[in-house]
């Protein structure tokens, strides 16, 4: 039997023609990547593991039934279930053709605890509910998937009381012990499935401190069942029923349009790589907009950048950029110099009417920027990650890790220099010290400007800050360290302290929104579209870099890279230069854009490699030569986003120079 499992489930929520595009091998998906990947990102299947010794210490019988196969394990499941007292793992439940494996399964008498583990961190201060009463939103995918499990289960065991649990990463807890982490080990299986190797010198004190706990969601799922509204006015048990008979009999449910199909993974990106198979993004679009391929090169409403109203506008038939009009958009000021939000998306939408293509820019207003500014000019760009289960005793979990930075310097007289860079490539090395140690000495040694691009340093500067103003341990400089920090960022809006720092760094991302825009962008302010853009743009850029003077004794100084020309042309077309890094996976085939598109979890999206590749130096078996590679390979990609800085800055002043501008 096909089964309709609780993945399929939560895929039809994301939308439910998507069940039928999921089903059939003819349409490409971004998402059917890597599940490696996957498990490094997030850290799940160690999570889970580690839940599992919580319940494998007790005196309670227990089975495990992972990586056996979904028939083998309903029948074995249901033979343990006549058992009085069980634990379960990874049991097999179906009803007609409904089907999950539950994370764990806990009889006692005719009670069952239902147990869905999952590696989010949960405060209990902030409960699943939102302000306005509702779920919120944040949760509705976890709540809904452990809903659907204990309908299942409920139908399919009618005489038990079953319960039903959120196992979540405590935020509240304090790890007991050091090196708990190194204890769960992530590798592939021989048929590229996920192994987890538990080392055999965890201690009670490991499993002293639970951190995941349970938390009951049984009010909440009541709650789902009975008022909320899963599609067109279903309730719970409708929109199973529906899927479900659309399922069993392989057709389609009808497409309905919205801003949800801008994140879709049906889609092909690259036909070179998909030969022969469907996009279903573009059937939903055929079928319902009536969308020519003609009309596929025309941007629509879901490119326009931060447009709020797309769920308003494409039911009323407005499907494409060009049909929108000013009073959509009402394009007023917002009180701060540059564009406004919606200034800036009539910008983009006026150059798709008038087939416009040129840059737009408020050269007046940069000036006012840029005359702000401070020579010599620093640029620093972070990789970070968290992970769920922390690396030494005293920390949280999802502890902020700062692993590596990358530091450009420009001068006044137009020098550049990769001037420092940092890197923590050691074994369950806990580094933000050393990572804050280094950084200060670098900056330390004038006051010029400092520039990142999003708020992405500034926010983990102030959790580090956090992190040493709670710590116990003996930091000889941690006066001087904590001085620093404040001194280059502003604090968090819930902050208890409130400061800016004099050298408080300037966010590049916000001087590209309020004061420039390039349609070659298609409305996107990612460093990884607006630096390919603006380089070929700038004829300054151009005629610099297309010399191989990067990484060179008389030209650039760069640490990884040597006579490096950046503006490479194939077939009259300008190379993207991250395209022309190495992968940091040559293993795996995965770009970093493919990396994006494979986690879809916000806190994944920025620098999603590079976490990845950090993961995989911590938690995965390789050699010395391995990991040289690796780390190789990200010290390339984090001196290129800080040189992509520069050059965006250069290109600006360039321009301002300019007569008659």
């Amino acid at each position: 039997m096909r089964y309709l499992t609780k993945s399929k489930f939560n895929l039809s929520i994301e939308c439910p023609t998507k069940l039928y595009y999921s089903s059939i091998i003819e349409y490409a998906s971004l998402k059917e990547s890597n599940e490696f990947l996957h498990a490094l990102a997030e850290g799940g299947y160690q999570v889970a593991e580690l839940a599992k010794c919580y319940y494998r210490d007790r005196d309670q019988d227990h089975d495990d039934l992972q990586g056996i196969d979904n028939e083998v394990a309903l029948i074995k499941t249901s033979e343990l279930l006549n058992k009085d007292s069980i634990i379960i793992f990874e049991a097999a439940i179906k009803y007609e053709n409904l089907f999950l494996r539950a994370d764990i399964l806990v009889k006692r008498h005719n009670s069952i605890k239902l147990i869905e583990i999952k590696s989010k961190s949960y405060d209990i201060s902030k409960p699943f509910i939102g302000k306005k009463g509702g779920i919120d939103s944040n949760w509705r995918p976890y709540l809904y998937d452990i809903a659907f499990q204990k309908y299942v289960l409920q139908k399919a065991l009618p005489d038990k009381n079953i319960a039903a649990y959120l196992m979540l990463v405590d935020k509240s807890v304090i790890c007991p012990t050091d090196g708990l982490n190194q204890k769960f080990k992530i590798n592939k299986t021989e048929s590229g499935g996920i192994k987890i190797i538990k080392s055999q010198n965890t201690t009670d004190e490991d499993l002293s401190v639970r951190l995941i706990k349970e938390f009951s969601v049984d009010d909440i799922i009541q709650k789902i069942f009975v008022d909320e509204k899963i599609y067109n006015g279903m309730s719970f048990d409708e929109f199973i029923k529906f899927i479900s008979s659309f399922f069993s009999e392989d057709q389609k449910i009808p497409p309905i349009l919205g801003s949800k199909c801008r994140d879709c993974e049906f889609k092909i990106v690259n036909e070179d790589q998909v030969i022969g198979l469907k996009s279903g993004f573009k059937e939903c679009w055929r079928e319902v907009a009536g969308f020519s391929e003609e009309d596929f090169k025309q941007p629509t409403v879901l490119d326009v950048w931060d447009l709020r109203s797309k769920d308003k506008l494409i039911p009323q038939g407005v499907y494409k950029m060009s049909q929108l009009t000013e009073e959509d958009i009402n394009p007023a000021p917002d009180g701060d110099t540059g564009f406004s939000r919606r200034e800036r998306q009539w910008i983009q939408i006026k150059k798709v009417k008038n087939n416009d293509d040129s840059v737009e820019m408020d050269k007046v207003g940069l000036q006012s920027e840029i005359n702000n500014w401070v020579f010599p000019f620093h640029f620093i760009d972070f990789e970070t990650t968290r992970v769920p289960i922390p690396f030494h005793k005293g920390h949280r979990p999802n502890h902020g890790i700062a692993f590596q930075f990358s530091h450009h310097i420009l001068y006044e007289n137009g020098v550049i220099e990769h001037a420092g860079q940092y890197i923590n490539s050691q074994i369950g090395y806990h580094p933000n010290i050393d990572f804050v140690r280094e950084l200060r000495k670098q900056l330390i040694v004038d006051n010029g400007t400092i520039f990142m691009y999003s708020n992405h340093e500034n926010a983990f500067l102030n959790e580090i800050c956090l992190e040493m103003l709670s710590s116990s341990e003996d930091i000889s400089d941690k006066s001087d360290l904590l001085n620093f920090i404040k001194s280059i960022t502003k604090s968090k809006n819930d902050s208890k302290e409130k400061w800016v720092g004099e050298r408080c760094m300037v966010d590049l991302l916000e001087v590209v929104k309020r004061y420039y825009y390039d349609p070659l962008t298609n409305g996107s302010n990612s460093i990884k579209k607006v630096f390919p853009a603006i380089l070929k743009r700038s004829e300054f850029l151009r005629k610099k870099y297309s010399r191989p003077i990067y990484g060179t004794v008389n030209g650039i100084k760069s640490l990884n890279f040597s006579n490096k020309a950046w503006l490479l042309e194939k077939d009259g077309i300008i190379v993207d230069p991250y395209s022309q890094l190495d992968p940091i996976f040559p293993d795996m085939n995965c770009s970093e854009d493919d990396l994006e598109r494979l986690l879809d979890a916000d806190q994944l999206k920025d620098g999603s490699g590079a976490m990845i590749a950090y993961a995989r130096m911590q938690f995965t078996e390789m050699c010395d030569i391995e990991r040289q590679a690796i780390v190789n390979a990200l010290l390339r990609y984090c001196e290129l986003d800080t040189l992509a800085m520069v050059m965006i800055v250069e290109a600006w002043l360039a321009i301002l120079k300019k007569p008659n501008n």
